[in-house]
């Protein structure tokens, strides 16, 4: 049986018919197996003639009322009470996935985690229109939904639309039909299928589909009882003529049969494929529910039993998988109502092991305990049945009878065949009964498994994770006297589950029917194997497990696990033999890290064919520290030119040279989608910039560019200055430790002064000394767009100095600048602390390591008096003293704005600390304290000990290596008892020696418990 099948009267009424349970059960299951009534026809639409032809002036009049025909039958559906919005655009692709094509509608969800491809939306009101001024509207427009995404609620919604004359208006006729109204019919001519939906139009009608503007609605290919054979068809062009139902729909897509007639097929995707690309003209996609739309769904099931609602939203968040599949509309009704049920019986549960629902099958044993229940459903009507099955008025208005989601028919199919193997002498699959005998149970299930492993489209997944779910103890024991008998079946389990296993030692590559297996595996409640590789990956253990069914494991946790939904961190573990059996579920992952896996060109080979492939969702990728050289990164750069889905690459440490730099510049030029590459420690060097310099010129995308350590010098950055005049996209560029010189920072500055989107510049240890940091401030007096310059380790004195102060009183942009380790002293520190006094725009200042004392650390504290935007302040490794502590602690009593100080190696005693001490006693904002190496010793223990008794912004205070000792640590340990902001402490090098570490350890979490302590 179909997923959708239409049935006559008297089997409706045998499956409607009240009952007890288990006669409920007998009738729906005798029905499935087509053991009810099979006498009956279903009403077929009259082959009705025309009173008079269809003229001009006959014609507003007969539309009009057809129209309001259409509203009639359509008002009363629920769906159609406030459409969901979701519905008011679809998404417009191009053409269809391997995956779609050829995977269950569930792997199809799980594989891609709910997420639909990057695509332009499209609205209903412009679906049938040119996308262009230069394009033609559409004759053959396909759309696709997995099964439950709610395509024929669409359909109604447009059909409606259009009879209401909101959309479409360019469309003289819509003619609304669905598959199942087809599939009564052995033989049809174009005329008739025009008269089954529009009666009375006789000649005039086909003149009408020939002449104005006519759309033909096909709802549901997924449903047509004969698949659609292009190639063996013959062609026809009589509109008169009989011919099959199947030839009449495929010279329709041809266009010989109604040529100038738009034809709109929705279907499930892997059916579409039916259809050959080039006789499509627009391809759609109907989106799944966001995470609000999910809650706003289950919201309207409950809504004014809030605490049960709180109980089942809490239930599908916590369970990822079942929140992925939640995306499907129809998949989330049924999850709402079986959970809702449960959460009701839960009080009257005596097994608490029951809850939560762990399995895909106990989740559709509660539905179907629910149906037995008789909840939500309308007196007079059998619970089990209509849960199972709803009733429809087709669009041509004949009835049918069907599944209200696919996964219910294979849940179905699987308690059948679960409980038919137990007398079945032949095989189950074969219709005939004509095969070797099969006898017992776990010889049935062999025939299952063996089918589904060979079913290349996936179609007996799900069938298959139900009859291994139906052996599970807990499933066994919801459904024991109703569907199942009591135990029935229970000692195969482990049999079962080795026969399982058995299935994952075949594949060299893992497919998705042996990733299918571990979802058997995890039905059958054997985690086992799927938990053992969980343990390796969080060990970093992964290298020691490469066998067939580890390999088989490790897919299934890539698209399961919530820790590889976020990234996929399989960095020093993969073999070139591992990587490329996993490849076809590595296209899935959004996030991949394979760094420092010894990895060569040949692999970079099959993942550009990866990174190629139209499935392919990997959005970030990261490949340091493996052997790629120049061919590996022309591989990569090929991939480039086609992959519509990675934003960020990196490269870092390896050997890519000139040419890999040039090869993926050339792909830049084209790439629309990539924005941050890391080409760090590579020796491009000048050659390689001047290739990304050339992309850059074009490209307008990349926003992040990682160069440093490259061995580029002046002409390298004179190439990239030219680019950067010109490039407004980049926002990053990281080119330190490189030796550009002042020759480069003089280029780059004159192209700062006219680029208006580069936000960040990291210079860092590349040779620049006063005269290019006059340059480059001199720039800054005129940019304003840079956010953050970096220009640690380079040769900066007092006269490069004055020209930072300079720009520092002029730009109003800067906010971060870090130049630790120059060569400034206290004259050009003193310079820049009197402008920062008069910069209201810098958040964080590094001068770490700039051979600073006293007097410059005074002239620090005067600017933070009158300074209100710095937040971060690093004057670590300068010996300041205790002068200079004293008088940065000085400004610290009525400077608001810093919050973080870092004054680690600083020569600080205890009368330094002292007077951080009485600061902190006052200061309400500064958050993070850093003394590490100085000797504050005892004395300035119990300082900072009496002040952190009343701070309450301190959230991190480092005092490592200050020669505190047993009384210091005791002291600061104490205080915390009346501190409630600390988080972090670090107390190591204190010489406690490890018993008074353990003490004071378990002292502060005591006190303070939810500050950690480092000892």
């Amino acid at each position: 049986m179909r997923k959708q099948e239409v049935w006559t009267g008297g089997e409706a009424s045998q499956a409607h018919s009240t009952g007890s349970p288990a006669e409920q059960v007998k009738a729906l299951v005798d029905l499935l197996a087509w053991k009810g009534s099979q006498g009956g026809q279903t009403p077929q639409v009259p082959d009705r003639t025309p009173d008079s032809p269809l003229g001009p002036r006959s014609n507003d009049s007969r539309i009009r009322r057809y129209r309001e025909a259409l509203l009639s039958r359509m008002g009363g559906g629920p769906e159609l009470n406030g459409p969901p919005p979701r519905l008011a655009s679809l998404l417009l692709v191009e053409g269809l996935t391997d995956l779609q094509l050829r995977e269950h509608d569930f792997t199809q969800v799980e594989a891609t985690r709910g997420q639909q491809r990057p695509a332009r939306p499209i609205g209903l009101d412009r679906l049938f229109l040119p996308l262009s001024r230069v394009s033609i509207p559409p004759r053959i427009s396909i759309t696709v939904g997995v099964a439950g995404m709610g395509k024929t609620t669409l359909v109604r919604h447009f059909v409606r639309l259009w009879a209401q004359g909101q959309v479409g208006r360019d469309f003289l006729l819509v003619l609304p039909l669905t598959f199942r109204d087809l599939n009564i019919h052995e033989k049809l001519s174009a005329d008739r299928l025009l008269r089954s939906v529009f009666p009375n139009t006789g000649e005039a009608g086909l003149d009408v589909a020939t002449q104005a503007r006519v759309l033909l609605v096909l709802d549901g290919l997924d449903e047509c009882k004969t698949p659609l054979d292009f190639s063996n068809t013959v062609a026809c062009t009589d509109p008169k003529k009989e011919i099959q139902v199947d030839h009449l729909i495929t010279n329709i897509v041809r266009g010989n049969l109604f040529p100038k007639v738009s034809v709109w097929i929705t279907s499930r995707p892997s059916v579409a494929g039916q259809i050959p690309g080039g006789l499509v003209d627009r391809m759609t996609e109907i989106r799944g529910f966001t995470e609000e739309e999910i809650k706003v769904c289950l919201e309207r099931m409950f809504p004014e039993e809030q605490t049960l609602l709180g109980q089942v939203l809490s239930q599908v968040q916590a369970d990822r998988a079942l929140y992925l599949m939640c995306t499907v509309p129809a998949f989330c009704n049924l999850t709402g109502a079986a959970l809702g049920h449960l959460c009701r019986s839960r009080p009257a549960l005596h097994d608490a092991e029951l809850w939560p629902p762990r399995t895909l099958c106990e989740l559709y044993c509660w539905y179907f305990q629910m149906a037995l229940s008789r909840e939500g459903q309308e007196k007079g009507k059998g619970a089990l049945c209509s849960c199972f099955l709803q009733r429809e008025e087709t669009l041509a208005s004949s009835v049918a009878y069907c599944f209200t989601h696919l996964s219910l028919q294979e849940f179905v199919a699987a308690a059948y065949y679960y409980s038919a193997s137990r007398r079945a002498i032949f095989d189950l699959f074969t219709e005939s009964g004509m095969s070797w005998p099969r006898l017992g149970f776990l010889t049935h299930f062999r025939s299952a498994a063996q089918r589904a492993m060979q079913a290349e489209d996936g179609r007996l997944d799900v069938f298959l994770r139900f009859l291994s779910g139906l052996l599970s103890p807990r499933v066994n024991a919801l459904l024991a006297g109703s569907l199942l008998a009591q135990g029935e079946h229970q000692s195969y389990r482990a049999q079962v589950a080795e026969l399982l296993q058995g299935c994952l030692h075949r594949d060299t590559a893992v497919c998705a029917r042996a990733v299918n297996v571990l979802h058997c595996l995890n039905e059958l409640q054997h985690t086992e194997l799927v938990r053992s590789m969980a343990e390796a990956m969080e060990s970093g253990a992964l290298a020691r497990l490469t066998g067939p069914a580890h390999r088989a494991a490790l897919a299934y946790l890539l698209q399961v696990s919530d820790t590889c939904a976020r990234e996929a961190n399989l960095s020093l573990c993969l073999s070139q033999g591992v990587l490329q059996s996993l490849l076809p579920q590595l296209l899935y992952c959004r996030s991949l890290r394979l760094d420092t896996n010894q990895f060569q060109d040949p692999v970079m080979e099959l993942l550009g064919s990866v990174l190629s492939g139209k499935d392919c969702r990997i959005q970030k990728i990261s490949l340091a520290e493996n052997q790629i050289s120049n061919k590996g990164a022309k591989a990569l750069a090929r991939s480039l030119l086609v992959n519509r889905s990675l934003t960020a690459l990196d490269l870092r440490s390896n050997t890519i040279g000139p040419q890999g730099a040039k090869a993926l510049a050339e792909a830049l030029k084209i790439n629309r989608t990539l924005t941050s590459l890391s080409l760090q420690s590579n020796m491009i060097k000048d050659d390689g910039a001047r290739s990304m310099a050339e992309a850059l010129a074009s490209n307008q995308t990349l926003s992040l560019l990682h160069l440093q350590k490259n061995s580029i010098g002046p002409a390298g950055a004179q190439r990239m200055a030219e680019a950067l005049r010109q490039n407004r996209s980049l926002k990053e560029l990281m080119f330190s430790s490189n030796s550009i010189g002042d020759g480069g920072a003089k280029a780059l500055a004159e192209a700062l002064k006219v680029n208006q989107g580069l936000e960040s510049l990291d210079l860092q240890s590349n040779s620049i000394s006063d005269a290019g940091v006059a340059m480059l401030m001199e720039a800054l007096g005129v940019n304003q767009t840079l956010l953050s310059l970096n220009l640690r380790e380079n040769s900066i004195s007092p006269e490069g100095a004055q020209a930072l102060a300079h720009a520092l009183c002029i730009n109003s942009t800067l906010k971060h600048l870090d130049l630790t380790a120059n060569l400034l002293h206290d004259q050009g520190a003193q310079a820049i602390a009197v402008a920062v006094g008069k910069n209201h725009t810098l958040k964080s200042l590094h001068l770490q390591w700039n051979f600073i004392q006293a007097s410059a650390a005074r002239a620090l504290g005067q600017a933070l008096l009158l300074n209100s935007s710095l937040t971060s302040l690093d004057l670590q490794e300068n010996a300041i003293g205790d002068e200079g502590a004293s008088a940065v602690a000085s400004a610290l009593k009525a400077n608001t704005a810093l919050t973080a100080l870092y004054l680690q190696v600083a020569s600080i005693g205890a009368q330094g600390a002292q007077a951080l001490g009485e600061a902190l006693a006052v200061n309400r904002t500064l958050e993070i304290l850093d003394l590490r190496g100085n000797a504050i010793g005892v004395a300035g223990a119990k300082a900072l000990a009496s002040s952190l008794k009343i701070n309450s912004s301190l959230r991190r205070l480092n005092l490592q290596e200050n020669s505190l000792g047993m009384d210091g640590a005791i002291c600061i340990a104490s205080a915390l008892s009346g501190n409630h902001g600390l988080q972090h402490i670090n107390l190591q090098g204190n010489q406690v020696g490890d018993s008074g570490a353990r003490m004071i350890s378990e002292a502060i979490k005591t006190k303070a418990p939810s500050c950690t302590v480092k000892m």
